[in-house]
């Protein structure tokens, strides 16, 4: 029993260091225009405060500060540094072209980076500047960098050398982010973004804003089911593409906006509006919130969904972030296991009580922690009392997967047990070089086994949300379902604590590579996209009509849809697959998983799936193929429709080539891409019910002279407001020309 005491130890400094290892991030931004005394600032609520911002003079390419600004900004840090000697005060470096404003163009910053002696200018006289005033480190601001189109191609040689010169002054380098690392076909260099700063205040608030959106709208949304304009998105798409949780800050806004209702009693989320109100842009203060809602006896309503709160005072409607929802927010970056938090901007609390809650959090974070160490120590004792047991039991599973590893022979279902050690020689140690991308469950290597057999290993990350359950499900239909359009598995590793998933690799990698980029897209005719979109059909009437099982694969999008060696399509990623008995036809569950602009409404709105869900899902994705946009993009000559109503509305116009991506467009081709948007539009109607199934869809798109019913406004349409008004304002009644096509079609 003498190795009892040190176990506790063991156990004890383990956690310990978990929670210590890395000093969680309490930012908070100082806005010079703001006028707050800098030392009324209640410092011991942060690690990190941010003076901002330092310009950059466009004819010098100088960092300079405003002449107003120079007397606070050059006594910012000593007289932080004087209430509170742990707080580390940086200097912020705003990249827009107009010093104040709104102005998103970065076109000035731009010309300076393309430029080596430019460059050089601006970095020494940021570090200058720092060092002179005090400042511990730099940020260099550029949330709205993605909006300016410009050749971005030198930003990670600006971001290499500024790294080496804060390096020689012993400095901090961050930098302020849009909140997801890609915008309008623009993208953050996020491999050097990562190597060169310290971490990332990505810009979580502001999304939607009365100067820009004429309805209301949660401008900080956790999360959104309907659209990808959120939080959690941005912070799992900066994950994804390779920046490390441990390197992201989550910026959150001390302030709400305020628009203008159109009717007063009409003052949900989507509410229509006619611009800001309160103040010039719409921007109110959180400390201005509660004054207004003191004033007029008015409580908040918080939106657990979106996690913010709203309220309406007569025809003001205004969307914040009060404690419960800051609150919310820093438990989601504790759980992501992001590096801190960050505010913009500290003067517009209300009596410190936004930062009080942040700390308050991280101490409830904290004082969680210990107990866990406490209850850890207690149970141990009972755990080794256990130890034998386990330990006999361990020995016989390890020579049970011993003895079919060296027999040689395939496991049940010709899957092999195949060994940690074989699977990290396969993939070179799991070497980046090997990374062929990652995804919800982890990432995925290539990698050659000792018979020369290219594989594809999915490793489950310790960071996933998924875990047993998906890999469980992954065997377990691996196993049951056999088709040419369906990716094989070829085995599973479960030493080690791992859940490690083996498949036959596919050297063209998935349909998302070739929908998207250009240059790929054109090497696809549509005779070869016509085979992609048939052999996708095949493998879903299989799944759903000709297999034992009927499976609903939930998950069905572009990026789970491989490519052989002859482009021949697969699906992939059973993970959260769900299978229905023979009498079922619908079903519920508590549990809300899918990608964004994929999943159908009854889903999101009711937790209901059916054995339509993959037909919704595979409308989508028809849409997706034959126009080469986004689902999550917005498109129309307002900006303001999203894929499905946009292809509806140019139907219903009788425009719907415009609709279709002109690479695909030629005369034997014409009959056949309208009907493909007819058959995708009747996919994604809002009730699962009035959708096809997959063998009436088969059905449709090989039957030429089939008429086809007339599409309904597909789901989550959000214009309906202004159709149904100015329909009744005109007391006209319109009628559509959805005339089906029944041309005899050219094979």
């Amino acid at each position: 029993m003498s190795i009892l005491p040190l176990l506790f130890l063991f156990i004890s400094q383990s956690l310990w260091k978990t929670s210590a290892s890395q000093t969680w991030i309490k930012a908070g931004y100082w806005y010079t225009q703001s006028e707050y005394p800098i030392p009324n600032i209640n410092t011991a609520l942060f690690t990190h405060l941010i003076c901002a911002f330092a310009y950059i003079n466009p004819s010098t390419n100088e960092l300079i500060l405003i002449t107003s600004d120079e007397p606070y900004v050059s006594t910012f840090a000593s007289t932080v540094k004087k209430s509170n000697p742990l707080v580390k005060p940086l200097l912020s470096i705003r990249t827009q072209n107009e010093y104040y404003g709104t102005n998103k163009n970065s076109s000035l910053f731009l010309s300076m980076i393309n430029n080596p002696a430019y460059r050089k200018t601006f970095i020494e006289s940021s570090i200058k500047m720092a060092l002179d005033h005090g400042f511990e480190g730099l940020d260099l601001y550029i949330t709205t960098l993605l909006s300016t189109k410009g050749n971005m191609t030198n930003l990670g040689i600006l971001f290499n050398e500024l790294r080496h010169a804060v390096d020689q002054e012993k400095l901090i380098l961050t930098m302020g982010g849009h909140y997801s690392p890609e915008f309008d076909l623009q993208s953050y260099p996020v491999d050097l973004v990562s190597k060169n700063f310290d971490w990332v205040h990505i810009k979580a608030y502001a999304y939607h804003t009365p100067l820009v959106d004429n309805f209301t709208a949660a401008h900080a949304a956790l999360y959104d089911p309907s659209s990808p304009v959120n939080t959690d998105y941005g912070v799992n798409e900066w994950i994804k593409r390779g920046l490390p949780a441990s390197k992201l800050v989550l910026g959150m806004s001390y302030h709400g906006f305020a628009w203008t209702l159109v009717d007063p009693k009409d003052n949900g989320f989507g509410a229509p509006a006619k611009g800001v109100a309160i103040t010039d842009d719409g921007t109110v203060g959180y400390k201005h919130i509660k004054q207004y809602l003191r004033s007029y006896g008015v409580n908040s309503v918080r939106n657990s969904t979106y996690v913010v709160n709203y309220c309406a005072i007569g025809s003001f409607w205004i969307v914040f972030d009060d404690v419960e929802s800051i609150r919310k927010k820093v438990a989601y970056a504790k759980e992501k296991g992001l590096l801190g938090v960050s505010v913009w901007h500290v003067s517009n609390d209300d009596n410190w009580e936004l930062s009080k809650a942040i700390a308050q959090e991280e101490d409830a974070y904290n004082h969680h922690k210990r107990l866990l160490v406490i209850t850890l120590c207690t149970i141990t004792f009972f755990i080794l009392l256990l130890g034998c047991m386990i330990c006999c039991l361990r020995k016989r599973i390890i020579s049970k997967v011993k003895q079919v590893m060296n027999s040689g022979k395939p496991s049940d279902h010709n899957h092999q047990v195949l060994s940690f050690e074989d699977i990290r020689e396969a993939t070179n140690s799991f070497s980046e070089e090997n990374k062929l991308g990652e995804g919800g469950y982890g990432p995925v290597y290539k990698g050659k086994l000792s018979n020369e057999q290219e594989i594809a290993v999915k490793r489950l990350s310790r960071s996933s949300k998924q875990g047993v359950k998906e890999f469980k499900n992954e065997v377990t239909f691996a196993t049951k379902l056999q088709h040419v359009n369906l990716v094989k598995l070829l085995g599973f590793c479960t030493e080690r604590e791992e859940k490690m998933l083996i498949y036959e690799y596919m050297p063209n990698k998935s349909l998302d590579l070739y929908l998207f980029d250009p240059s790929r897209r054109s090497m696809l005719n549509w005779e070869k996209w016509v085979e992609i979109i048939e052999g996708i059909i095949q493998g879903l009437l299989y799944l759903q009509e000709y297999s034992r099982l009927t499976i609903v694969h939930r998950d069905l999008k572009a990026s789970n849809i491989l490519l052989d060696a002859n482009m021949k399509p697969k699906i992939s990623d059973f993970g959260i697959a769900k299978s229905f008995e023979s009498n079922e036809i619908e079903a519920n569950t508590d549990r809300i998983v899918g990608t964004y602009g994929c999943v159908p409404p009854e889903y999101i709105k009711q937790g209901l799936y059916s054995r339509k869900y993959d037909v919704y899902s595979f409308g989508v994705l028809l849409l997706q193929i034959i126009s080469g946009k986004k689902n999550y993009n917005v498109y129309g000559p307002h900006q303001n429709l999203n894929l499905l109503e946009y292809a509806y509305v140019l139907c219903k116009e009788g425009r719907g080539m415009e609709f279709i991506d002109s690479s695909l467009d030629d005369e034997s081709s014409t009959y056949k891409l309208s009907r493909c948007i007819q058959v995708a539009l009747l996919c994604v109607e809002e009730k699962w019910t009035h959708r096809p199934s997959m063998l009436e869809v088969s059905a449709m798109l090989r039957n030429e002279y089939q008429n086809l019913p007339m599409p309904r406004r597909p789901a989550f349409s959000t214009n309906k407001y202004e159709e149904e008004k100015k329909n009744k304002a005109n007391g006209k009644v319109y009628s559509v020309d959805m005339a089906t096509i029944s041309q005899l079609l050219p094979r």
